[in-house]
């Protein structure tokens, strides 16, 4: 594996021996954190995977805050609020508060408001759970759909023509995310709302995740529900979510970061390390997720540290 030579060399490490190589649990802690002061993490498959933590995960998360360096939780996973993923951090015994979370919901939610100043008077179609509604009401934005039972009707008797006559005029986007309650009825109105020519749509994904991971393995993520949309109205979405820039852009500003003094720790390199890479911060990749090391070579993205996990960052 002659890929994890790159790595090494990158990083200021003393590089292996040929028989060392080919593992990648010789991340130094001390050589590696000296060089940061804000770590982004991402959740799913580097803190926990599911409702269970990830081995050290919790530990290496409270030895980097008495380190002193400022910590920031990263996802993608639009199915939570903040106030939810809070919850869940408290669950787990990780201490985190709601101003270091930042989920592609309340991204989704500030690109609307103040990239593209969606008007006050205007609503959103979601496609998406409670997480998303939540954070569309902590900025004021007007929402329907979403959890709301009407579009939540499983039936093979569809009125079409009831879909059609009854689109609200007001809605000006729809927002499509994860939605473990996705049905037909919800992806009829979404489409008819995206390809209406009486309604000027803007259409936003959270996320466009081809798999979202759970402790028993991988399964269907937002970019999976989402597609449907996309094949059939034709139109290309702006996707927020890692690795794309609005949400990098949200955070930089927001907490006022030096991109050269912060760190993209992630298990996904078509998400968190290109996310990494697009905002010019340094990347760690841990194999504790889904992608491995054979990936980097066949992807083609390459990040500057890699850890078996961050158990084994020591």
């Amino acid at each position: 594996m002659l890929f994890l030579s790159r790595f090494f060399l990158s990083c200021d490490l003393q590089q292996p021996s040929i028989s060392e190589m080919h593992s990648p649990d010789l991340l130094q802690y001390d050589k590696l954190i000296d060089k940061f002061d804000t770590l982004l993490f991402d959740c799913d498959g580097v803190l926990w995977r599911g409702n269970e933590l990830i081995p050290g995960s919790k530990e290496f998360v409270e030895k980097v805050r008495k380190a002193g360096k400022q910590v920031i939780f990263v996802t993608n996973n639009a199915s939570n609020s903040r106030n939810q993923y809070k919850a869940k951090f408290d669950k787990l015994g990780i201490n985190v508060e709601r101003d270091e979370i930042f989920g592609s919901a309340y991204a989704s939610a500030v690109y609307l408001k103040y990239n593209l100043k969606f008007p006050a008077d205007k609503k959103v179609f979601v496609v998406g759970m409670k997480g998303l509604e939540e954070e569309l009401e902590s900025e004021g934005i007007q929402y329907i759909g979403g959890t709301d039972p009407k579009y939540n009707t499983i039936t093979p008797d569809i009125d079409f023509n009831a879909i059609k006559s009854g689109l609200d005029k007001d809605v000006g986007a729809v927002v499509a995310g994860f939605d473990v309650m996705l049905n037909y009825t919800k992806l009829s109105y979404a489409y008819s709302y995206l390809t209406s020519k009486e309604h000027d749509v803007k259409f936003i994904l959270t996320n466009d995740d081809s798999t979202f991971p759970q402790s028993c393995g991988l399964f269907p993520g937002s970019g999976a529900m989402s597609s449907p949309l996309v094949v059939s109205s034709k139109r290309k979405p702006t996707v927020v979510g890692k690795p794309n820039a609005p949400m990098l852009e949200c955070i930089l500003k927001q907490k006022q970061l030096n991109p050269d003094r912060t760190l993209m720790i992630g298990d996904r390199l078509n998400t968190d390390i290109s996310f990494g890479q697009h905002g010019n911060v340094k990347t760690l990749l841990v194999l504790s997720g889904v992608s491995t090391p054979e990936d980097i070579e066949k992807e083609g993205i390459y990040p500057d540290y890699i850890a078996r996990s961050l158990k084994h960052i020591r």
